[in-house]
């Protein structure tokens, strides 16, 4: 059986030349980076290599780069090491309606903890902030503002140049979680005022598993894990080599190529979005219709009559793999917070499925999609009580 993964957002398979780079660091180059014997120096020397490509990549000091286990535990050390820092300067955070659950879920646990107040920011119809209410949203005692660079359902990208510029005039922290965005949007922390910044190898074509917290020199932010000296006494943890070094080389790849592979994503986006809205009817694009404001690989559908579950039930079935919202909460068969919030009623959220390209898919692989969700959508309507078909093809309740 033929099979497809459009699920990249999710996940991405680690490049060979990435996998080339980290095999000598299992068995060969095994040194703990932390020993001073020629053995742990080796290691360390790949380590503040890798350090340089991320600094480099998006243009910060190496200084500012420290290694965490992905983005959930970066996101959790930037707004929880923040906040914890500086409770002597406020307890209010701003933040957007449809942040990942590992920013979400921080954040309410400061607020169980702490007491901390937050502003939640709506978000328009195609998932982006407003830069007038955030600014109506700051008070004396804002902290922090913590918005995504690009959303992981709708691929919204948010204006994180302009937030940075407005954070950094009131002397406000600024975090982005930008686990989506590394290798698709060019970022440059100091052009965008970025004061902390999370990231994650696997979505990139890196290893699972090893992330970064980048933090602005100067940026007060408290330890986040104990028990030992790594990471300049800043983050406890035996250093993982091997997939700090293929980290450095994904993001390296990912930086060098972004306009080429960008480009390449977006024409298979863009056919895929033509032709499906072209063949299946009473289906919702969700996010921008302005392709420039979403990532290139990215393209969010809700259709109507049916469960989003069932179709990607039924696509993995033909060998298709797809999510029907961020993979983190997939468990849950709740509509989708970042649809709902985007003004998408929930009937038809609970229809929703992201699909979400890679460099590995092809024409072919567009053509095959489209033939399937139509095959499977008709199906499924067919069955469903919520829709009849009338006279002249049309669909209604």
């Amino acid at each position: 059986m033929r099979r497809i993964y459009l699920d990249h957002s999710a996940t991405t398979g680690v490049r060979k030349e990435v996998l080339d780079e980290m095999l000598p660091y299992f068995s060969e180059v095994y040194g703990n980076g932390s020993s001073q014997h020629s053995f742990g120096r080796d290691a360390m020397k790949a380590i503040d290599e890798a350090r340089r490509k991320v600094a480099k990549a998006i243009n910060a000091k190496p200084n500012e780069i420290y290694f965490t286990s992905g983005g959930t535990e970066s996101d959790n050390w930037a707004i929880k090491g923040a906040i914890y820092a500086n409770l002597e300067r406020g307890k209010h955070i701003i933040t957007s309606a449809i942040e990942h659950p590992a920013v979400m879920d921080s954040i309410k646990f400061l607020e169980k903890e702490l007491g901390i107040e937050v502003t939640y920011l709506k978000v328009d119809g195609e998932g982006i902030i407003s830069l007038e209410e955030l600014e109506r949203a700051i008070r004396p005692d804002t902290v922090l503002i913590s918005v995504m660079a690009a959303n992981n359902e709708m691929g919204a990208i948010e204006p994180i140049e302009e937030i940075g510029r407005i954070a950094r005039a009131r002397g406000i922290y600024f975090h982005t979680d930008a686990v989506q965005a590394i290798g698709a949007v060019d970022i440059d922390v100091e052009k965008m005022n970025i004061d902390m910044l999370s990231l994650s190898a696997h979505k990139f074509y890196g290893p699972k598993g090893v992330g970064v917290l980048y933090r602005r020199n100067g940026i007060r932010v408290k330890k986040f894990m104990n028990g030992g000296e790594q990471e300049r006494n800043q983050r406890a943890s035996t250093l993982n080599t091997s997939g700090i070094v293929g980290l450095g080389k994904a993001i390296e790849l990912a930086s060098e190529n972004i306009d080429k592979n960008n480009e390449y994503l977006a024409s298979l986006r863009d056919s895929f979005v033509e032709k499906l809205i072209s063949r299946v009817d009473n289906i919702r694009f969700n996010g921008p219709k302005d392709m420039t404001k979403r990532l290139a690989n990215n393209a969010n559908f809700s259709f109507e009559f049916i469960e989003g579950e069932s179709l990607l039930l039924r696509l993995d079935l033909d060998g298709i793999a797809v999510s029907s919202g961020s993979a983190c909460s997939s468990a849950a068969l709740e509509a989708s917070y970042v649809l709902l919030a985007t003004g998408v009623p929930i009937d038809i959220a609970h229809g929703s499925i992201r699909f979400s390209f890679g460099l590995e898919n092809t024409m072919e692989d567009v053509d095959y999609t489209v033939d399937k969700v139509e095959k499977i959508v008709g199906d499924l309507r067919a069955m469903s009580p919520l829709f009849k078909r009338i006279d002249g093809g049309e669909f209604n309740v």
